[in-house]
C-alpha cells in the first residue's frame, strides 16, 4: 500500500498504510532500525510481519513489521499532497494521476463501485437480462437533449463527413433498444454511459453519465413499476451502507452534513414505512400542496407545468424528508407512448417519478400505451406518420 503517515519515536516506528480498499488505514508497528530515508509519506511499500490484536481502542488489528521494503519512493518536497492536510477538491483535481488518493474522491469511487455492483445484483437476482445497448446510435430517443454528433475529418481535408453515411450520435438513452429486447426477454435492463450536449455548467447537466434503464413486459399496473423502483432503491442503499459505512460517514461529516442517508433505510427505522401509501401522491395533489406552500418559488406551480427541482425538494420536505412517488402526470407533459388514463378534463397518463431527499427526481417510469388506435391518434396530433 501507500504510506499515509510516518511517526518515528525512540523505541518504536509507526506507519499508517492504505491500499485503497477502505478509508481506514492499517497501523504498522516496527523497530526504529527498519526506518529508511525513502520511507516517507506517499511512498509505496511492501510490509511483512504478524497481524495481531491492537491494544488501542481506535483499531482492532495492527501489523508488527518484520521487514519494510520501499517499492516506490516519493519526494515529499515535490509531492503535491501533504500529510494530514485537507486539500480542496479544486486543488486535487489538478493532479489526475494522484487525485484518487484523496479521501473524498477515494470514498466517492468506492461508494460508486458498490452501488454499481448492487444495481447489477438486484436485476440479475430478479431475472432481468443485461443488455449492452449501443453507445453510437442514429436515434434521438424522444428528443431527450442535445446530442454529440459523430463526424470524420480527413487529415488532408477540412471537410467533415458522416462515418456511417447517415448522421450518428452518442446515445442519450438505451430505451428504444431495450423496448425491442423486452419483446423477447420479458425483463431487461442496461446500465451504461449516456451523453447530453447541453451547454450548462451545473451538477444536473453532465456531458457524460451512467444511467440505469429497465423494461418490463406483461405488466398492467403502475404499482408493479413503483415496486421495482422501491426494491432497487432499498437494495442499493442497504448495500452501500453495509459495504461502505466509513465512506458514507465521511460525506455525512465533511461534505454534506445536512444529507443523511441513514434515515432512508438505517438500523433504527423501518424501510417499509418510508414507502407507505402516505408517500404516494398524484400530480394533482402535488400541485395543490405547492400552491398552498408558505414559501415563494422561482417557478410558479401551475397545473399542466412540469415540476421543477425546487418543487420536488419541497414535496419531499412536506412529506417528512422521505422518498415520494408522484403519479399520473398531465397528458401533454409526457411522451406519446405513455398510457392514457382516459380520466376526463384533467387528462393524465400512467407515469411516475420517484423523488428523494436532497436530490429531487431520482428516477421515473410509465406504463406503455398498448392500444393501437390511441397510439395512432396521438402520433397524428404530433404530425407523425403512422405508416410503420
Amino acid at each position: 500500500g501507500w504510506v499515509r503517515s510516518v511517526r518515528s519515536q525512540k523505541e518504536v516506528l509507526f506507519l499508517h498504510i492504505n491500499d485503497g480498499s477502505s478509508l481506514e488505514s492499517l497501523q504498522v508497528v516496527a523497530d526504529p532500525s527498519l526506518e529508511k530515508r525513502d520511507l516517507t509519506f506517499g511512498s509505496a511499500v511492501e510490509v511483512q510481519g504478524k497481524l495481531v490484536k491492537s491494544p488501542h481502542r481506535m483499531q482492532n488489528m495492527e501489523l508488527q513489521a518484520e521487514t519494510i521494503n520501499v517499492v516506490g519512493p516519493c519526494d515529499i518536497w515535490s509531492f503535491p499532497l501533504k500529510m494530514k492536510e485537507r486539500h480542496p477538491l479544486e486543488y486535487v483535481r489538478q493532479f489526475p494521476h494522484l487525485r484518487c488518493r484523496n479521501n473524498t474522491l477515494g470514498a466517492l469511487l468506492r461508494i460508486r463501485s458498490e452501488a454499481t455492483a448492487g444495481i447489477h445484483s438486484f436485476f440479475q437476482d430478479n431475472g432481468y437480462v443485461h443488455i449492452h445497448t449501443p453507445i453510437i446510435t442514429s436515434n434521438d430517443c424522444e428528443g431527450a437533449g442535445e446530442l454529440f454528433q459523430i463526424e470524420v475529418k480527413a487529415k488532408e481535408s477540412a471537410e467533415e463527413t458522416h462515418f456511417f453515411n447517415v448522421p450518428a450520435f452518442l446515445t442519450v438513452s438505451g430505451q428504444l433498444h431495450l423496448e425491442v429486447m423486452a419483446g423477447a426477454f420479458t425483463h431487461v435492463f442496461t446500465f451504461g454511459p449516456t451523453f447530453r450536449a447541453e451547454n450548462s455548467q451545473s451538477r444536473r447537466h453532465l456531458a457524460e453519465f451512467y444511467m440505469v434503464e429497465a423494461e418490463l413486459s406483461f405488466t398492467e399496473s403502475l404499482q408493479d413499476i413503483m415496486q421495482v423502483m422501491e426494491d432497487l432503491f432499498k437494495t442499493v442503499t442497504s448495500t452501500v451502507l453495509s459495504k461502505c459505512p466509513r465512506d458514507v460517514e465521511l460525506f455525512h461529516k465533511y461534505i454534506a452534513p445536512a444529507q443523511k442517508v441513514m434515515h432512508v433505510t438505517g438500523k433504527n427505522c423501518n424501510p417499509v414505512i418510508l414507502f407507505s401509501s402516505s408517500c404516494r401522491i398524484s400530480y394533482n395533489e402535488a400541485v395543490e400542496i405547492l400552491k398552498q406552500a408558505p414559501q415563494t418559488f422561482t417557478f410558479k406551480p401551475e397545473w399542466g407545468c412540469d415540476l421543477q427541482t425546487e418543487h420536488e425538494k419541497y414535496l419531499v420536505k412536506h412529506c417528512g424528508e422521505v422518498p415520494v412517488f408522484v403519479v399520473n402526470y398531465p397528458y401533454d407533459l409526457k411522451p406519446f407512448y405513455m398510457r392514457d388514463n382516459e380520466d376526463g378534463p384533467q387528462h393524465t397518463v400512467a407515469a411516475v417519478d420517484l423523488l428523494v431527499p436532497g436530490v429531487g427526481e431520482l428516477c421515473g417510469g410509465s406504463l406503455r400505451e398498448e392500444r393501437l388506435p390511441l397510439l395512432e391518434s396521438r402520433l397524428q396530433r404530433y404530425g407523425k406518420s403512422t405508416d410503420a
